[in-house]
């Protein structure tokens, strides 16, 4: 459902201009769960904003169902951009919202200026919140703020807020950095439940490679803006880990 052709991103720098992206290419099948990983600076974080539409790529090409969305402007740009989730590392919340207003906002661009200014969703609108708070095992906190909840609580409104767009694409950057291991591991069972019963397409960001290796179907290597490994994780092996991560730093990863 997702194919990216040689995608370029450059950014200023000392000296001349940095590539973080040096013609990346890869596909994620409809209903797989796909994680990226690499070293610091490799490109992942930039890649997953040139798929939301945050950046615009220098050049290359972006299909979601046969579809570029590089050259897309304006309406036609943000109806593609509603099918595709987005999960953060920070969880990016109103914090003074309760749970089920964040997961409205997921809503915020099919209302009217005045619904908008209001916070007027219709009924309906608030029954699927409930319904996906459930869903990711909030059922009765729903009107409970979302900076009172704990971090894996409010990753847990993430993916809630990133389901209520409709879309079939989540992309995860690293959604579970900020929590202990063991809510951690209960977010990503989280995720490839929902992955498998939904028939969800996951891209995740990950500086975990032992998490990567369990919870994903295909293992893309990234290493200065490039791909160096696309394969299942039964393939990657320790030497296929150096030659991402480069030295030491393979045994630092896992």
């Amino acid at each position: 459902m997702l194919a990216i052709r040689e995608l370029r991103k450059t950014y200023p720098a000392q000296g001349g201009p940095m590539a973080a992206l040096d013609g990346v290419g890869f596909t994620v099948e409809a209903g797989t769960f796909v994680s990226v990983i690499g070293p610091s600076g490799a490109g992942k974080s930039t890649l997953l904003r040139c798929v939301t539409g945050q950046l615009r790529p220098d050049g290359g090409s972006i299909l979601l169902d046969g579809a570029d969305m590089v050259p897309l402007r304006g309406r036609q740009k943000r109806r593609l951009q509603q099918r595709i989730g987005m999960i953060y590392q920070d969880f990016c919340l109103v914090g003074c919202a309760t749970a089920e207003e964040n997961v409205l906002n997921a809503c915020l661009p099919e209302l009217g200026p005045l619904s908008v200014l209001l916070g007027r969703f219709p009924r309906e609108k608030r029954q699927a919140a409930r319904t996906l708070l459930a869903t990711v095992g909030l059922a009765g906190k729903e009107d409970q703020r979302a900076d009172s909840l704990s971090g894996g609580e409010q990753q847990r409104v993430a993916v809630a807020r990133a389901l209520m767009q409709g879309g079939t694409l989540l992309l995860a950057d690293e959604p579970v950095a900020s929590l202990d291991p063991v809510r951690a591991e209960e977010v990503l069972e989280l995720l490839r439940r929902l992955q498998r019963e939904q028939g969800l397409s996951v891209l995740m960001n990950s500086h975990n490679v032992d998490q990567a290796l369990r919870y994903s179907d295909r293992i893309l290597g990234l290493r200065q803006g490039r791909v160096v490994f696309d394969g299942p994780p039964a393939a990657v092996t320790e030497a296929v880990l150096k030659d991402i991560y480069g030295g030491e730093a393979a045994h630092e990863a896992v």
